[in-house]
């Protein structure tokens, strides 16, 4: 495969990532779009232990793999956070529309079952406090 293919294949990942994110929150803007796929990719890479935060970048398609490294810091992690923590640094990023942050998030992580590793979400899953299942699926938990 060359670089060029390399590219169209990420981009069109990251397109249909985009898309499902859009569907699932009747949303019509690639951009905010991607805006929720950041926001709750950072979220969980924060939350999570480093291992497992590298294991989930290496799920994701080329493109989504650069946002979701950027600006990472793992020397401070995890940063352990309560439920509403969470869900507030999500609702922080949506203040200006007032989307919901259990609904974002909610998509955002189905969008991770239907295009990785069904395995790596269920390690994730379990990762998380008790109080976090609300988030996930009933049959990834």
């Amino acid at each position: 495969m060359s670089q060029v293919d390399a590219f169209q294949i990420t981009l069109q990942k990251t397109g249909e990532w985009l898309r499902d994110i859009r569907a699932a929150l009747d949303w019509e803007s690639d951009q905010r779009a991607y805006h929720a796929l950041r926001t709750v990719l950072h979220m969980l890479r924060d939350r999570l232990p480093v291992a497992e935060a590298v294991h989930l970048g290496s799920q994701l398609p080329m493109l989504v793999r650069g946002f979701y490294y950027e600006g990472w810091t793992p020397n401070d992690k995890p940063v352990k956070m309560s439920h509403e923590a969470f869900l507030e640094g999500v609702a922080s990023h949506f203040r200006h529309d007032g989307a919901d942050p259990v609904r974002v998030t909610r998509a955002v992580i189905e969008v991770l079952i239907n295009h990785t590793n069904i395995g790596q979400i269920n390690k994730i899953a379990g990762l998380m406090p008790r109080d976090f299942c609300d988030l996930f699926p009933v049959d990834v938990i």
